[in-house]
């Protein structure tokens, strides 16, 4: 059996792809190896959304090149999507290129790479067939999450057209699957024992906004919302200008959908937020989490921030830390702006220095540290449910003490905290995938520290 190795980089849509090139590749034959060193052809799926991330896939190719020479090496993902042409002539380390347009031609691409550009064939010599026409369903594909959580890609690319954004040119309109469609490869999942949905898209508000006027996130979650079981729905990117009010209304009826909510407000002054290509303000996105926390008052809200953008200013920068303050989010995280052609920020006037952006991160980072224990304070002495997602083992050969990591509730994965179990050999043994009634005990840093309920 043939063998390729996957290099993953950017966002978890990102990684949806992956786990849907993996579903070919191996439907076809291909086995997933385990190593670089044991794999035929060497698959780094790319970012291209800013700088620092396109930079990071290419040093990865040619990474890969001086460590194996010989073995085929093949670009895939929104890098080679947005520059392929490009690429094909200035990256020689690579030796093929696969977008992001089909990713069900995922299995012709790797074996023209393999055989060093020449035609594919239906079968080759080593009697690997090339994906079969029968659909595969998202809900069987291999998952890169941690155990009993899978990413549920609601929709492709975006209609927002804010000015610093690449991803319309990487990933074109708006595109939004069925309902239908989005519920069969939930049924799956949950067959196969997942317990956490996390809805993502480039703006998981606009869903359905393709082909109807207002959003349809309400009557996904409604569907969603009829399937039996134990088991978490998480809402991920919902841009705030899109923000459909009538899901608060369902989340407060199936607790199964969590009041989770990640709202990417990127800034705050409204200069900067016109510039942006934005229509709210600091009043009106202070309303919507004012209205959010008065229907759900356990409701948690993640957002981003985004620093240095054209034409922003100490005043500017200013209304952005006020906001920050008086919007006391639960988690933040932070950009420094990029500067990508093609978008309509490029050409701006009043380019501020990358130094002076990086700056006003990190003093963003260091005022929410504070906002974020303060409130992760609130879950002491709370039942709730823990997913538990693995088991480390003491680093004493002679203590019985285990250590379980996992998520509540309030914890997106892998970039928010997390929920720490602690205990001795004889206490219940969590099992990775599973959702555990625990009691929140402490805080320490951002974490939270748990214990198994009896």
């Amino acid at each position: 059996m043939r063998k390729y190795f996957l290099d993953l980089f950017g966002c978890v849509k990102n990684q949806v792809d992956a786990e849907n090139m993996m579903a070919h590749l191996e439907k076809a034959g291909w086995e997933n190896a385990e190593d670089a060193e044991s794999a035929e052809i060497i698959i780094v799926n790319s970012c291209g959304f800013i700088e620092s991330a396109k930079k990071e896939s290419i040093e990865a190719v040619i990474g890969w090149r001086k460590i194996y020479p010989e073995k085929k090496i093949l670009l895939a993902g929104c890098l080679t999507q947005r520059y392929e042409q490009e690429l094909s002539l200035s990256l020689t380390e690579a030796d093929g290129f696969f977008g992001t347009e089909n990713i069900t031609e995922i299995t012709q691409a790797v074996l023209k790479t393999a055989q060093g550009g020449e035609r594919e064939k239906e079968e080759d010599k080593t009697g690997i067939k090339k994906s079969a026409k029968k659909k595969i369903s998202q809900g069987d594909r291999p998952l890169l999450s941690l155990p009993g959580s899978a990413y549920v890609k609601i929709s492709e690319g975006c209609n927002n057209r804010c000015s610093y954004c690449a991803i319309p040119l990487i990933r074109g309109e708006l595109r939004s699957r069925t309902i239908p469609d989005i519920l069969e490869e939930c049924s799956v999942l949950l067959k196969r024992g997942i317990k956490e949905f996390c809805i993502v898209a480039q703006d998981s508000g606009s869903f359905g906004k393709d082909y109807v006027q207002t959003s349809k996130l309400p009557e996904l979650l409604n569907a969603v919302s009829s399937l039996e079981g134990n088991f978490w729905v998480r809402l991920l990117y919902i841009h705030p200008d899109n923000f459909p009010l009538q899901i608060l209304d369902i989340i407060d009826k199936d607790p199964r959908i969590l009041p989770y909510f990640d709202i990417p407000f990127q800034h705050a002054s409204a200069k900067i937020l016109t510039a942006m290509n934005r229509q709210g303000n600091a009043e009106k996105n202070l309303g919507l989490l004012k209205t959010i926390r008065e229907r759900l008052p356990h409701s948690v809200i993640r957002s981003t921030f985004l620093t240095g953008f054209p034409g922003e200013t100490e005043e500017d920068f200013a209304a952005l830390l006020d906001f920050q303050e008086k919007a006391a989010l639960d988690w933040v995280g932070c950009f420094a702006y990029s500067r990508e052609e093609g978008t309509d920020a490029y050409s701006m006037k009043g380019q501020v220095p990358k130094k002076t952006a990086a700056v006003r991160k990190k003093n963003i980072e260091e005022k929410q540290i504070p906002i974020t224990e303060k409130n992760m304070d609130r879950f002491i002495g709370q039942k709730l449910d823990v997913l538990i997602e693995e088991q480390i083992d003491p680093s004493d050969s002679s203590s019985d003490d285990t250590i379980w990591l996992g998520r509540l509730y309030c914890h997106a994965p892998e970039i928010d905290g997390a929920a720490v179990i602690a205990g001795r050999g004889k206490n219940k043994n969590p099992q990775p995938g599973t959702l555990v009634p625990c009691r929140v005990t402490a805080r320490r840093g951002f974490d939270l520290e748990v214990q198994v309920l009896s």
